[in-house]
């Protein structure tokens, strides 16, 4: 007898794999052999790494110029309608040869392979409240028909607005199995943000997490035509409206929805079609709707998964911690289809988790894999630091001891040298098992970082506790993983090496290696929705994606970002400066230094805004006045008795200042040019903040904003400045 997860799943019988898009008179089976093969061109020896660094990009159709409007569905590389088709990258052979799926696909594989397993964990009442696949199958068809029933129409959003929860994953995969696309917006986002998504995606509905979130929706629902129906899953409502419904309401509105409707609109989807939107937070101007197809989603989660060894062992099963915005890639990537891939086990953190209780939930649930985006890191180490400060001498002469074996140990092996020695077993039984273990990373075999940079001084720090955090590097764009570093095989400051399948090009490298890097592979988008001119200058003519980052491979064929850009300082003098290496350089020689910008654009020299460690407000993420303990502590070794920002900017604190200048200086000492040289810099009153406006949700510099908001300390920089100043002559207000 089949169970009602076995029935819907023999109902809605797989729709071929062995295609890629429609032929011309709209059959939907079209054998590999049929399928238009597409490889960007690539030359030289680097075959075999999957990179290419060369000038010249020959040799491959140049398939994607003119109008869309002019090609037949399904046979160019990109599209912009909601609606469009696109040629997938295949392969002739190796990962980028594997049969594309759906979304609906990959899921139904779940059920069979996992099945009894659990797939989701939610804190309620104090206890962890499980979810088999079975069960999670079975919830995502219900709100697939709910959202039929409300009228979702193909290819139209439902906005998902709210922090992590087993209901934003079946709200997203729900929508997606419905026809519709599903669509994260990040949480801190204003009521007008969330309108220019909702608006852009023509939302149907709207899922909000709680009546804070639902304000901001009913402050512009008049603004949004398509918009048919709102459902909160948080928390009871507290007030009834019209097309607004409770989770409990939503979930049921489908009961009468026969599943044959539902079978057809699945059997309905491509794996070249798109069911995902994410929104670039981005630096300047309005966000752009990546669109992502049911084959970026699964190829990319199968290959990525593999390379990084998840295990498929329901024995060995994988566990995440979902704290990430479920808006952003990489969240959404490891969360959710990683997750279902590979069976894995996602536990939900608390709504506070980047507040201070993720450290609490990590030590309960002990995953097997953590990613964290830098700033996710540094918190983890200042606070590791604090503690470390208050042991007794002896503790922190043997954890002294321990990190520098640590460091070097792992140095070693990550140059090939395999030998254990014996003081690093000893280390590790005295202090790194203990320090995993009071974190909760004990089980934890692949600590990732991305999203941002992260500086060498924080990855050294957490290897010296025999923790080695990889960088991986990738873009909404490039559906989340591009290049990912492994345990056994990464460089301090690279991203690693390429996913299998995926290919790197170093467009137009400098003398010393530099260009910019430009991916291709089945992992790479559909274009931006609506946005015909955006997608052309993201796609080039041979069909490789320019990611807009400034980058270089190593002799062994390791990946590392060398800056943007965009973000590229172009002085008076012509010198071209890439502001990131400069920045984090400082941030290294002075500890006390939270966020470093580098400004001198058009300007005779360069200068520098600074901010200070400081407490954040739990509630709202605003940056306060005192110090961070770890700041305090570093002020005293100074000789300072400053508690508070505000004390040292008053009274140009001497011993701090003098030692940001001497951080400063030999940052300088270190320069390729005197053109590269911090000639002057500012201690501004506040760190920056998402809150502030300077840094994006995921904590990027927001550079125009910084300049737009600071302009008068940068403008007085420059006041009767004909020539660059010498650094002990630098401007401290």
């Amino acid at each position: 007898m089949l169970c009602e997860s076995d029935a819907r799943m023999a109902l809605a019988e797989p729709v071929p794999t062995a295609y890629c898009n429609s032929d011309p008179q709209g059959n939907r089976e079209v054998s590999l052999d049929d399928v238009l093969l597409h490889s960007p061109a690539r030359t030289g020896e680097a075959q075999s790494t999957g990179t290419v660094e060369d000038t010249e990009m020959e040799g491959s159709k140049r398939d994607t110029l003119g109008s869309e409007a002019s090609a037949p569905a399904g046979s160019r590389l990109w599209t912009t309608q909601r609606d469009g088709e696109v040629r997938l990258r295949m392969e002739e052979q190796g990962m980028g040869s594997e049969p594309p799926k759906t979304v609906h696909e990959l899921f139904q594989e779940a059920v069979q392979r996992y099945g009894d397993n659990y797939a989701l964990a939610s804190k309620k009442g104090g206890q962890w409240v499980k979810m088999t696949y079975k069960k999670y199958y079975d919830e995502c068809w219900k709100a697939a028909k709910s959202f039929l029933k409300l009228g979702l129409q193909r290819f139209h959003g439902v906005c998902i607005l709210g922090f992590n929860s087993a209901e934003w994953f079946i709200a997203d995969i729900g929508a997606i199995l419905a026809g519709g696309l599903a669509v994260g917006i990040y949480t801190t986002n204003s009521p007008e943000a969330c309108h220019y998504v909702a608006d852009n995606c023509s939302a149907n509905i709207l899922v909000v997490e709680n009546h804070k979130q639902l304000q901001k929706i009913l402050e512009i629902q008049d603004r949004l035509p398509h918009l048919k129906a709102i459902v909160q899953y948080g928390e009871e409502l507290k007030e009834k409206r019209p097309n607004l419904y409770s989770w409990s309401e939503f979930m049921a509105l489908g009961e009468d929805v026969p599943d044959t409707q539902l079978r057809e609109v699945i059997k309905s989807q491509k794996p070249n079609q798109c069911c995902m939107l994410v929104y670039t937070s981005g630096t300047t101007g309005h966000p752009k709707g990546v669109m992502l197809s049911h084959d970026n989603l699964t190829w990319t989660a199968a290959v990525a998964g593999r390379f990084i060894m998840h295990s498929h062992d329901k024995e060995k099963q994988e566990r995440v911690v979902s704290y990430l915005p479920l808006s952003h890639i990489a969240a959404q990537m490891a969360d959710i289809w990683l997750a279902v891939t590979f069976g894995a086990q996602v536990f939900f953190a608390q709504p506070d988790a980047l507040k201070g209780t993720l450290v609490d939930t990590l030590r309960e649930v002990r995953p097997t894999v953590f990613l964290g985006v830098p700033r996710v890191w540094e918190k983890i180490e200042e606070k590791m630091k604090s503690i470390g400060a208050k042991s007794s001498s002896l503790r922190r002469k043997v954890a002294s001891w321990a990190k520098g074996v640590g460091l070097q140990t792992n140095l070693k092996w990550m140059n090939g040298c395999s030998e254990v020695p014996v003081n690093f077993h000893i280390a590790r039984h005295l202090v790194y098992n203990k320090v995993r273990k009071a974190i909760g990373l004990d089980r934890c075999t692949k600590c990732y970082t991305g999203a941002a940079p992260i500086t060498r001084e924080t990855l050294e720090f957490f290897l010296s506790l025999n923790i080695p955090v990889l960088e991986l590097y990738g873009m909404s764009e490039s559906t989340g993983p591009h290049t990912i570093s492994l345990s056994h095989a990464f460089r301090l400051t690279s991203c690693g090496r390429e996913v299998p399948g995926c290919r790197t090009l170093i467009h137009k490298p400098d003398a010393d290696g530099n260009g910019e890097v430009c991916f291709s592979g089945r992992h790479i988008f559909m274009g931006y929705l609506n946005m015909e001119d955006k997608t052309k200058e993201a796609i080039d003519e041979d069909g490789w994606l320019h990611s807009g980052d400034l980058g270089k491979h190593d002799k062994d064929g390791f990946l590392y970002i060398t800056g943007r850009i965009k973000e590229l300082i172009i002085t008076a003098g012509g010198e071209n400066v890439p502001p990131v290496p400069i920045e984090d350089a400082v941030k290294d020689a002075v500890p006390l230094i939270s966020n470093a910008m580098l400004v001198g654009d058009k300007a005779k020299f360069l200068a520098m805004l600074l901010t200070l460690k400081c407490n954040v407000n739990v509630e709202t993420g605003e940056p306060g006045d005192d110090l961070t303990p770890e700041a305090v502590e570093y002020c005293q070794k100074l000789g300072s008795k400053a508690t508070k920002v505000s004390e040292i900017i008053g009274s140009k604190d001497k011993a701090v200042y003098a030692a940001i200048q001497k951080g400063i200086s030999a940052v300088n000492e270190r320069a390729v040019s005197n053109a590269q040289k911090v000639q002057k810099w500012v201690l501004l009153e506040k760190d920056f903040s998402i809150f502030g406006g300077e840094l994006g949700p995921t904590m990027k510099l927001k550079r125009p904003e910084v300049v737009r908001k600071y302009k008068e300390q940068i403008a007085q920089f420059y006041v009767d400045a004909e020539t660059p100043v010498a650094p002990e002559n630098a401007l401290r207000q």
